[in-house]
């Protein structure tokens, strides 16, 4: 998918850089497939902000999307490919041949009137569902399941795609993004192809009121704070940290400090770490 870029008739237009949607063939999803979405502006059940900077997006529905492909066997036909404002991937609508409509994730080179297929037996093409037990080795895949029959939980953003890179008696390993390997279960499925709109991360947003539409609110930097409001602040003029390393507002280190706990249960399914160790 080509990106359009615009004249600079204002500071906002110089750098901003929009989608030309080519592949998107309607602007109507399907109803049925619809969901009302609530804005919750960063706040949990007891209406305090857990999340910060979140708020006033534009309206929106979400599409439920199939990641499990439980229909086993059965062709089903692209009807249309479709933006999703809930994520950067376009999706396809798929009907069945008993009549049922789904949303998938739209991989690279599917094209409405194409026929997918979940199970064993499918062939090897973009869109096509098959647990990785059936799946070449060397193969690019995408909505990759953690544990069989949740459904795809891995590889589900604009462009990205995973390396099935060996497979064992129990276990494969893929190759992720990240640059992770990583083993998942040989009867987990996984779809074929790479996840298309690879041109998402080339868009230049531009100015800050498209990323309010977005739900973004703005940042404050904690240095021009007062020092009640944040540890950064305080200070005459322009100051600096003053401090070891840089911490939230309320203490915690926030560069470099390792989040994940060391003794989680699934690091033994990690083969190899995403910086190479």
């Amino acid at each position: 998918m080509a990106i359009r870029k615009y004249n600079p008739t204002s500071p906002a237009r110089r750098q901003m850089t929009v989608s030309t949607f080519e592949e998107i063939t309607t602007n109507k999803p399907e109803r049925s497939l619809l969901e009302p979405m609530k804005n919750n502006a960063g706040r949990n059940s007891y209406g305090r902000i857990t999340v910060r900077h979140r708020g006033g997006a534009n309206r929106r529905k979400y599409r439920i999307i199939d990641f499990k492909r439980n229909k086993i066997d059965m062709a089903a036909t692209v009807m249309t490919i479709e933006y999703d404002p809930n994520r950067s991937a376009n999706i396809a609508l798929i009907q069945y041949e008993d009549g049922e409509k789904a949303y998938i994730l739209a991989p690279q080179d599917l094209h409405v009137g194409d026929q997918v297929m979940s199970g064993a037996g499918a062939d090897i093409k973009p869109g096509n569902c098959l647990p990785i037990r059936s799946i070449p080795v060397g193969t690019l895949i995408h909505n990759i399941e953690l544990s069989k029959g949740k459904g795809g939980q891995l590889v589900r953003s604009a462009g990205a795609s995973a390396q099935l890179m060996a497979k064992e008696e129990k276990y494969s390993q893929v190759r992720m993004p990240s640059g992770e390997v990583r083993m998942i279960d040989v009867d987990c499925k996984a779809t074929i192809g790479v996840i298309g709109n690879q041109d998402h991360e080339n868009i230049t947003i531009g100015k800050a009121g498209r990323k309010r539409h977005m739900g973004i609110r703005p940042t404050v930097r904690g240095v021009v704070m007062n020092p009640n409001d944040h540890p950064h602040g305080g200070g005459e003029g322009k100051s600096p940290i003053g401090m070891p390393s840089p911490v939230t507002p309320w203490g915690k280190p926030a560069l470099g400090l390792k989040t994940r706990k060391q003794k989680k249960y699934s690091s033994k399914y990690i083969v190899k770490t995403r910086n190479g160790k």
